[in-house]
């Protein structure tokens, strides 16, 4: 599989102003086994979306998780936008230590293509897992989250 990372990057950042406006970035969409992807995504260290702690504030954490997310979500189910919508249904996240600086958010689905596929295939709504971990640059876990993701037939 063949993925073009400033495609993907391009069609979330339209698809999602938000992003766009903390400025986060894509800087890897990797395949991995059965089907799998990977997406890290980068937020910048900006004064405006600093806490009182002085690094990136929770809002945007999560927003950099959650966007990561949804690029695995992209690049695994795009072609099947023209009969399901992506939408996220759940999220939970976990603060382990505080971030300074740039962070670095990893995503991976959590489940395989296929069989999520099948699911649609057989007029249900999948769910499914995208887990994510927050790094700073020296490699540090931040925080973690999981996104559960649905595919909701079109009607």
């Amino acid at each position: 599989m063949s993925i073009d990372s400033r495609q993907v990057a391009a069609g979330l950042l339209d698809a999602v102003p938000f992003a766009r406006t903390l400025g986060i970035e894509f800087v890897e969409v990797a395949p991995e086994a059965e089907g799998g992807v990977r997406v890290v995504a980068r937020l910048p260290d900006i004064a405006a979306h600093h806490n009182h702690l002085g690094g990136p504030h929770a809002g945007a954490m999560f927003t950099l998780g959650e966007s990561a997310s949804g690029a695995v979500v992209l690049v695994a189910f795009g072609h099947v936008l023209d009969r399901a919508v992506p939408l996220p249904v759940t999220a939970s996240v976990h603060f382990r230590k505080i971030a300074m600086g740039p962070v670095l958010a990893t995503a991976r689905l959590g489940g395989v293509p296929a069989e999520v596929l099948a699911e649609l295939d057989a007029g249900q709504r999948p769910e499914f897992p995208v887990e994510v971990e927050v790094h700073t640059e020296d490699g540090t876990l931040t925080s973690s989250l999981t996104v559960i993701w649905t595919l909701r037939p079109n009607r």
